[in-house]
């Protein structure tokens, strides 16, 4: 990463072996961060790692990490190694995410013909739309999911992610999350709101 202070951060020995782990150092004496995928074969040790962590409220940054818990491991001499991975997504901000979102819905595009159909509404491709939704006289897509039992009508959304049991009216959106069982009305910009939300600009 070119800047991988909001990461955990590796540093590793010529022999390839991890040799310091820090979680979201403000000096990183590395560009080598942690992508989240482990396969950690001492998961017992790993284990009572963290259960000392816990007893002991060792945290860092008032929060107990799962970098902390393989530092530990390293500590007490446990060889680990890395390997590098081809493609990475961060989905820890919105623009991540909704990046993210757009690009696996393209390549669900390419392996499916998903076709549908709701009254006086247009569905620009690629999109998903979930089981139980009722849409009515809006737009929806590009780059665009919506969670099961969604109600929409008279909207625009592009390049948004939606959750399930919520309800949009009259509104206009891009570059948006909207979390699970919010409600919406007549809003028109970008907008990220969380679960069970709900707001009325009319």
């Amino acid at each position: 990463m070119d800047d991988p202070r909001t990461f955990g951060v590796v540093e590793l020995n010529d022999a390839g072996i991890i040799t310091k782990l820090v979680e979201k150092p403000k000096m990183p004496k590395s560009n080598l961060a942690l992508a989240g995928v482990y396969y950690i074969k001492e998961g017992a040790f790993l284990m009572k790692c963290l259960d000392q962590m816990i007893t002991t409220g060792n945290k860092t940054n008032d929060e107990y990490t799962l970098t902390d818990a393989i530092m530990a491991m390293v500590t007490e001499g446990v060889k680990l190694k890395t390997f590098q991975i081809g493609n990475w997504m961060d989905c820890g901000s919105r623009i991540g995410l909704l990046s993210t979102n757009a690009t696996m819905l393209k390549r669900l595009k390419e392996n499916t013909e998903i076709k549908y159909r709701f009254p006086n509404t247009i569905v620009i491709e690629p999109v998903s739309i979930a089981e139980n939704c009722r849409i009515s006289d809006s737009i929806i897509g590009p780059n665009v999911s919506i969670g099961e039992h969604t109600i929409i009508s008279t909207s625009i959304i592009s390049d948004s992610i939606i959750g399930s049991y919520s309800q949009l009216e009259t509104a206009t959106l891009h570059h948006s999350v909207i979390g699970s069982d919010a409600y919406l009305k007549g809003f028109s910009q970008s907008l990220n709101i969380g679960d069970s939300t709900e707001i009325d600009f009319s």
